[in-house]
């Protein structure tokens, strides 16, 4: 499903990721972890106003969401001198660090952008990169086929809804007065 409402913003990204590498402890944040801190932002924030952070597109992979031009957005970061990578080694995997050697551009982010974001934050880098691919792997991951792009649209089944005895009353009342037509419909069709 295409969004073209929805515009990707890479100034936006690349500012986010700067802010990311910024605020984390680097032997907290790897490869792993930034792609689910991207992922959780953008999906909340698409949530509650319905607008993303930065429209950047997440592809389903089997560990979690992916976001695409991250990689690139790295790769601009240090080139512009705004944060270093290095390699650990993490339990015999490769693991990325990512520190931040500049101060991140706030301008482009409302104070709630930084609280969501500081926020994600927290709740990602308090959790093992297993146990924050778990989480990744939510209703909106599985509206999607591997490898395929995942609308923000199904964010909005990721927020709990609480059914009241009114809407429960409203759906019985609606199922009665529907019922007719249904059954008028079925007996059309059988006739056929």
């Amino acid at each position: 499903m295409q969004e073209d409402y929805i515009r990707f913003d890479r100034t936006k990204l690349k500012a986010v990721v700067h802010f990311i590498c910024d605020r984390c402890d680097p032997t907290e944040l790897g490869n792993v972890k930034l792609h689910k801190i991207l992922y959780f932002a953008d999906m909340m924030k698409y949530a509650g106003s319905g607008e993303p952070l930065t429209g950047v597109d997440y592809v389903k992979q089997q560990f979690g969401p992916v976001a695409r031009h991250l990689s690139a957005v790295l790769t601009e970061l240090t080139t512009e001198k705004k944060r270093e990578i290095e390699s650990k080694d993490y339990f015999g995997f490769e693991k990325k660090q990512y520190t931040s050697i500049s101060d991140p551009e706030l301008s482009l982010f409302s104070n709630l952008d930084i609280q969501l974001l500081i926020d994600v934050i927290e709740f990602v880098c308090g959790r093992s990169a297993k146990a924050i691919n778990e989480l990744s792997h939510d209703i909106a991951w599985k509206t999607a086929y591997m490898g395929e792009r995942i609308p923000y649209a199904a964010a909005l089944a990721m927020q709990p809804v609480e059914i009241t005895d009114e809407d429960i009353a409203c759906a019985a009342d609606e199922a009665k007065r529907i019922w007719p037509m249904i059954e008028a419909e079925h007996r059309a069709s059988s006739l056929i």
